[in-house]
């Protein structure tokens, strides 16, 4: 089942269950899917659907950071109610622990150890961690294994 069919059973189970909230979170993942298949002209593909759902998931994220920035305590509470819902269609996400282990095991398979080569690090990690963990956090725990 592709993540557009999901999307709308959740949609139509929101609408029975008079979800608002909800609803509107999920309108606008199937609106950004549906968007993205009519520019490219053909069906999505899972990955395509992911990095979608991983780009909502992030514009969330950004989105907090400046809610809390400004004090806006109402949009805070709207913006983690949100991104719950987003993180439901993201695939589980990779605790700290694991995610450092596989960074130190990329590090020693690479042979990278200076922060000179941060950059060819983060490019080997990236699409291993696609969608299993914030691209922000990877950058920090590498940052701190580097320095």
């Amino acid at each position: 089942m592709t993540l557009l069919a999901i999307l709308n059973n959740d949609i139509k189970q929101a609408m029975r269950e008079k979800d608002k909230e909800t609803l509107g979170v999920l309108r606008l993942m199937k609106a950004a899917i549906q968007n993205a298949g009519i520019e490219s002209g053909r069906e999505l593909t899972e990955e395509e659907e992911l990095a979608i759902v991983i780009k909502e998931a992030k514009q969330r994220r950004d989105s907090l950071k400046e809610f809390e920035a400004a004090g806006r305590d109402d949009l805070v509470e709207k913006g983690h109610h949100e991104l719950s819902i987003v993180k439901r269609y993201l695939p589980e996400q990779l605790s700290e622990e694991e995610l450092t282990e596989m960074i130190k095991k990329t590090m020693k398979e690479a042979n990278i150890t200076s922060m000179k080569e941060f950059g060819k690090l983060m490019g080997i990690l990236m699409p291993k961690v696609k969608g299993k963990a914030d691209g922000n956090q990877v950058n920090q725990i590498v940052k701190s294994i580097l320095s």
